[in-house]
């Protein structure tokens, strides 16, 4: 180590650790190689521990440093799966003291390859002998950017790349959940289950197809560095130590924005960092295995840099670009084990004896004795500022979901979310996803913080932008076309467009402060129907994903003239049950009266077609068999004793019955996602959910549908 510590100490000695007067915009980049010099090595990114004696593709750690006079700053992306951040407090120290960038002015996170040394204790212990070969290369990465500091301008690129990312967490049918590792039922999704689309109802949540790109040029538009953001894990697949897609698109880039000269200096430095991807992957499990998009690894690496060269040629540069800069350092509880599992656990580490585990239940039982013993976290937050681009750090694997909270909710509408930055603290489920059980879920390090450490990271995430922005920040609101003018129209008295992105509140958009309230067993922000008729400007629309609970509200003065109109998306087989859900409900809570009116799909029992139900025993079927995993819009109109109802605005009848008017007064609850005794709840979407105080004539639910 003694060759490489003198290096840094005489490139320190070449750097002035004052910052300039503030003026114009400055920046440097630098790559280091990390690559081990000693083989083998541990790799981590499983459950037990392997070693590589060989390297594929060499990795690296890729620095960009900005001043702007006032504010000088750090940006690192590490080829490693996970950087905790003890070992990166060390290396800001390291840094800091011979470059002049104070600690929380640097932005350090992983690429997540799972091909790269383990350098933290987490189910697999830290390969000795490459840690502290780690601290010193990546301080040099930033000393060395700091040093190739010159005058520069700065602009943003974003396009959407869908083909490129997809939900890799399913939700499992209500007949198929599965044990987790603790022999408990709790398993309502996990990774992969769309792999067999027989077992699930749907994906868990939405996706961020956003690839967003910052570019650095000389003042003479000369490239300095690009820095890319997307939401997709690792790609695997390469042998030996790798620095995945990643490294494949960082050299694609920079060979074709210097024309494949080599001989630059300083070298054009291409980032990549990893997006919100704790619940995204590649593949498409919803696509027939012939229409997925399936490339190699060099070919995935290859057709993102073709997009991202697109997108940079539309880029405008500035030099005029400040800088800001916040960082908040947040004491999170770890979900601790009871005492009935401590003791399953020390039963089973006791027989361990001094070996590592090497088997699933042997690392998540050590594991429920360090939670113990630890209980709490210390995790880091970040929010940066280039101008009008914005850059927020989470130190977890974060899900797409809180990408998205975070990006639609920032004061900048150019706005990255960099996971895994700063720390490694795991996977952070949004508080909804904690009821659907699955890996990502149960208690060890990699998944063990609070249920609700999203909401209070997120929030934090916020404020931050808000710091270093000097602005609010913006409050979602779902554009309204031509379909949800058409509803608020017509007067609902409760319309609840389940765009949410979270489960505290359905909100009633008819003004009328009929709000809604979640049960758990909802999911949240997923892609909905007709977006051009229900949204403008090409916003997607979003919808509610409910297995296992409902959304309950009241409607007061709801009498026997009443319509209810919505989307509905069926995730259920027909041949699963008898009913294959109700998707609304109005009776008496947590039971099924005489006097109940219920609207669902049928199963077994009429082979797939709507089904209205009035009490405990009137039933009766609709003509048309719903196809599973489709958008359709059904209006259940009351007039009186005759029910009609309505199947995408067509204006013959899909079901006419006579069923009597017995109401008492009040029968104000209502139910959307479930029946009122929560028998065969509704799985799958439901959208744009409205109810009126009268009965809907047919020309107005033609309006409701494109």
């Amino acid at each position: 180590m003694r060759p490489l510590t003198s290096s840094l100490l005489l490139l320190a000695i070449a750097l002035s650790p004052l910052m300039e007067a503030r003026g114009e915009l400055k920046a440097g980049a630098a790559i280091v190689d990390i690559t081990p010099a000693q083989l083998p090595v541990i790799v981590n990114g499983g459950l037990v521990a392997r070693t590589v004696d060989n390297v594929g593709t060499k990795l690296n750690a890729r620095a960009l440093v900005l001043d702007d006079g006032t504010t000088r700053l750090a940006i690192v992306v590490v080829d490693s799966c996970m950087t905790p951040r003890p070992l990166l407090d060390e290396i800001k120290q390291l840094a800091s003291e011979r470059s002049g960038i104070r600690p929380d002015r640097m932005l350090i996170s992983a690429t997540h390859t799972h091909s790269a040394p383990s350098i933290m204790f987490n189910m697999v212990a830290a390969d000795p002998t490459y840690v502290p070969y780690l601290r010193l290369k990546v301080a040099e990465a930033i000393i060395t950017a700091a040093g190739n500091l010159e005058p520069a301008r700065a602009g943003w690129g974003s396009l959407q790349a869908p083909k490129f990312t997809a939900l890799r967490r399913w939700i499992y049918r209500p007949d198929r959940i599965a044990n987790d590792v603790f022999g408990n039922p709790t398993v309502r999704a996990t990774m992969h289950a769309g792999s067999n689309l027989d077992n699930v109802t749907g994906i868990s949540g939405p996706e961020d197809p956003e690839l967003s790109i910052i570019s650095i040029q000389s003042t003479a538009g000369r490239p300095l560095a690009l820095l890319a953001n997307f939401s997709m894990h690792y790609f695997s697949g390469e042998k030996g130590l790798s620095a995945d897609y990643y490294g494949l698109f960082c050299q694609g880039i920079e060979s074709s924005l210097t024309g494949g000269q080599t001989n630059n200096a300083p070298p054009m430095v291409a980032i990549m960092s990893h997006g919100c991807s704790g619940d995204v992957w590649r593949r498409d499990y919803s696509l027939p295995p012939e229409e997925r998009y399936e490339p190699t690894i060099s070919e995935y690496a290859h057709d993102m840099v073709q997009l991202v060269l697109t997108a940079h040629k539309k880029i405008k540069h500035r030099a005029d670009l400040d800088l800001a800069m916040a960082e908040r350092r947040m004491q999170l509880d770890y979900r601790v084990p009871n005492q009935q599992r401590l003791t399953w656990a020390r039963q089973i580490v006791e027989k361990m004896g001094d070996r590592e585990p090497t088997d699933q239940v042997e690392a998540y039982a050590r594991e429920q004795l360090i939670l113990d013993e630890r209980k709490t976290a210390e995790v880091v937050v970040q929010a940066l500022r280039i101008g009008q681009m914005a850059i927020t750090t989470t130190p977890t694997e974060t899900y797409a979901l809180t990408g998205l909270k975070i990006k639609l909710q920032s004061p900048l509408d150019q706005t990255m979310v960099l996971d895994l930055a700063n720390g490694a603290d795991g996977y952070i489920p949004p508080p909804e996803q904690h009821v659907l059980g699955g890996y990502n879920t149960w208690e060890m390090r990699g998944a063990g913080l609070e249920v609700e450490a999203e909401t209070k990271m997120t929030q934090a995430i916020l404020e931050l932008l808000e710091e270093t922005t000097g602005n609010p920040r913006r409050a979602f609101r779902q554009t309204r076309g031509p379909g949800a003018n058409a509803t608020l129209k017509a007067r609902p008295a409760a319309y609840w467009r389940l765009d949410e992105f979270d489960g505290r509140r359905a909100a009633d958009s008819s003004g009328n402060n009929r709000d809604g309230r979640f049960e758990p067993g909802v999911v949240f922000f997923l892609d909905g129907p007709a977006s051009e008729h229900l949204c403008l400007g090409g916003e997607q629309n979003r919808a509610a994903h409910f297995a296992g609970g409902r959304m309950a509200s009241r409607v007061a003065e709801l009498g026997d003239h009443y319509s209810v109109a919505l989307w509905f998306w069926n995730g259920m087989p027909a041949e699963a049950r008898p009913v294959s859900g109700w998707m609304f409900s109005r009776d008496r809570a947590s039971g099924l009266t005489t006097r109940g009116d219920h609207l669902g799909l049928g199963g077994t029992i009429n082979g797939g077609k709507l089904i209205f139900q009035h009490g405990r025993e009137q039933r009766a079927s609709g003509q048309t068999t719903i196809p599973r995993w489709t958008w359709n819009h059904v209006t259940m109109v009351r007039a009186g004793e005759i029910v009609k109802i309505y199947l995408n605005g067509n204006p013959e009848v899909e079901i006419e019955v006579q069923s009597p008017v017995d109401f008492p007064v009040p029968f104000d609850q209502v139910f959307v996602g479930g029946r009122s005794d929560q028998q065969s709840g509704w799985e799958g979407r439901l959208d744009e959910a409205a109810i009126f105080d009268r009965a809907l004539t047919p020309a107005e639910i033609r309006t409701l549908v494109p």
